[in-house]
This record gives C-alpha cells, structure tokens and sequence, in this order.
C-alpha cells in the first residue's frame, strides 16, 4: 500500500520534526545477506565481543519456565545486590529499560520549551534527540581536543539550564575529564541544575585520575550517575540499566517509570551478571590487550587516533570515512562511520577479539590503499 497523507500528523508538536530516527549499526545478518558473506564481524555498536559471564547464561536457562509470570516491578532484588556494590542504599537505585529511558525520565521531569540542556559536541546523540523531543534547546559546546571542555560548558549555563550532561568516557571519543576537573566542574554548576554522569563505559576506564563518582556524588545531591549492563557485562541484548541518584530525585522519577519496565530475564541477568566480577575482570583485561593491538596498526599505518578509555577507538582517515566504511563492510566488517557520529573523516571501531582486530585492521589497510576511484560503490 502506498503512503496516504495523514491530517492528524499536523497536530503533531513541532519539536518532533526537529528529531532524526535513530540509526543502529547494521545488524550481522542484514549484511551476510546483502553482500552474500558466510563470515560478518560487527565492530559498531561497542558490544562485549568476549560474551556475558555463565552465570547469566545458567540463570537465564532457568528462568524459562516463569516466563508467564510478572518481573518484580520495583526490582527489588537487583536494586538491593547494586546498593551493596555500590555501598548505597536501595532507595539511591532506579533502574531503567536500557539508559536510554532513564533518559527520557530525566528530560520529562525537568525540560519543557523556553529551558535548555547543556551538553558536549560530539557526544552520545540521544541527549540532544530526547531534549529536543521535550520541546527545550540543546546546547552543544564543541570538545577541546577531542575532550569536553568544561570551562565552557559552564560559560553556556544560564538560569534557564536545567540539565548539564557529561559523558565520561565520552562517546564516540572515548576520551575522559579526570577526577579533580569533574569534581571542580560538578561544585561550580548551580544546584538547581542537575549533572547527569554517564559512565557507560566506565568498567574499561583504568586511568589513574579517573574520576571516583559516588564519592562525588555522596558530595553533591544534583548529580545523577548512569550505569549500563549493556557493555562489559554483556547484556546489550535485554536492555536494562540503572541509576545512582538522591532518594528524592527518585522518588521523583519513579511516578513516571512504567510498572514492569525492566523485564524478568533482564533483573535475573544482571544480577548474575552483578556476581561474577572475575568476568569483568578478564573481559577488561582483554579489551585492553586489544586496544593496543589497534594502536599498535594505526601507528604503522600513520593514522591518528585518540587514546580511549572505552571498548572502542576514534580513529581518523586520510579520506571519506563513508567510503571506507562501505569497503570494509563489502568484506564483512561492521564499524561505524564517524560522520553520522559528528565525526566526520574518522571511524568508531569496538575493540574486538584478537582474531577480530587482526581482520579489521587487514581490511582496513586494504580500503585505505585502494584507488579513490573504486571506494563507495559496489
């Protein structure tokens, strides 16, 4: 059926045309099929390329034969095993269907047209999308080589501000604001705006002036922190993460939670996911060792990059990173190009396996040096 004209889109707020869809990184079976590969690694989307720990998976097996029933809508086991972790209270923990919707919690509460939030530029792309969605101004304040640039993140609060977002380690950069900068940065933002921390990657960070949050965050009640299951932990697949934040802040934001928004297989996983740290422990130690055989590529072949704290590089190209991304996906390498990331000239490549950095970075040489004249088609 053809498309139809809809009078009721109209009535639409406007704020809503000012929003792009959101567009994932190509998934591995769409590319077997389209190129007609046996063998497609994807090295987009910053996932865990070492798996999740066995404990999740026994967990899981187990928990199949309750799939009729409701999730515990309060969480209450999870919240109870990351207050301990954390050494918070449970009533510090609100867990959410991914980050993303505590994102969307955030800017419902506090963001409505004539209010603004201030964020960095590049940084992760659904701050701007769900501030946009309220109908208030995001305002984007260009990284400092490659880093935010604090200094003037404050200089753009005005007493209309209402969120601050840090990205720490930044993504796509991968960059990092220390401690004692975050720390200072955190005391000179008014209180009546709130510091949204997002620390999805924080389990790979091993800088030693990384900053610690929960003491900053014991320090200063507006100060929200963000945390993922979707990264080291391996769980990208059932999409629940959670939140540190002042007792009243969410108390807050639990009146617009949905009853059941973090399902049953996600609290069970995470929670097993939770107990077995030695995983966490190898998986970072891997991505580690792979990240310097990345380096160790880039510095042969003369491309610039930025030193990461995540599971990924930014690394920049001598050409159009459009085209280079097309040729290595012709060849069954996922990576994401940095223009849509508001990186252009650069790519975003997940640190992978061994075997998996190997064949990226073959691949890669190859789309570098092929003939200007032959990238980008097919």
């Amino acid at each position: 059926m053809g498309k139809r004209p809809l009078e009721l889109l109209e009535a639409v707020r406007p704020c809503f045309w000012e929003v792009a869809p959101y567009e994932p990184g190509k998934p591995i079976e769409e590319v077997a099929a389209t190129f007609g590969l046996d063998d497609v690694i994807k090295l987009a989307s910053n996932e865990n390329p070492f798996g999740t720990s066995p404990l999740v998976k026994q967990t899981l097996r187990q928990e199949v034969d309750q799939l009729h029933r409701y999730p515990d809508g309060a969480g209450s086991a999870l919240r109870e095993a990351l207050a301990a972790h954390w050494n918070v209270t449970p009533e510090n923990v609100l867990l959410g269907n991914g980050t993303d919707e505590i994102l969307q919690f955030l800017c419902r509460a506090f963001l409505v047209p004539g209010t603004n939030a201030v964020m960095a530029d590049p940084t992760f792309s659904r701050y701007e999308a769900e501030v946009r969605l309220c109908g208030a101004e995001a305002r984007k304040v260009p990284l400092r080589d490659g880093v935010h640039d604090l200094m003037a993140m404050l200089a753009a609060i005005d007493e209309r501000t209402r969120i601050v977002w840090v990205c720490n380690p930044n993504n796509p950069t991968g960059t990092y604001v220390s401690h004692d900068a975050l720390a200072a940065f955190i005391a000179s933002v008014p209180a009546r705006c709130l510091v949204v921390l997002d620390e999805a990657y924080v389990e790979y960070a091993d800088a030693p002036d990384f900053p610690d949050s929960v003491a900053l965050w014991r320090e200063h009640p507006n100060l929200v922190i963000l945390h993922t299951f979707s990264k080291i932990y391996g769980l990208a697949a059932l999409r629940i993460g959670y939140a540190l934040l002042d007792e009243a802040l969410a108390d807050l934001l639990n009146r617009e939670r949905e009853p059941f928004n973090t399902n049953r297989l996600a609290q069970r996983a995470a929670l097993a996911a939770l107990q077995d740290q030695d995983f966490v422990r190898i998986c970072k130690k891997r991505t580690q060792t792979g990240k310097e055989q990345l380096y160790e590529a880039f510095d042969r072949m003369q491309l610039h990059y930025l030193p990461s704290q995540a599971n990924f590089v930014l690394v920049y190209l001598p050409q159009s990173d459009q085209q280079v991304a097309q040729r290595l996906l012709r060849q069954g390498v996922i990576v994401r190009a940095g223009e849509a990331l508001g990186v252009p000239q650069a790519l975003r490549v997940t640190i992978g396996s061994a075997q998996e950095n190997e064949r990226f970075i073959n691949v890669l040489q190859t789309a570098i040096d092929a003939p200007a004249t032959l990238q980008g088609g097919r």
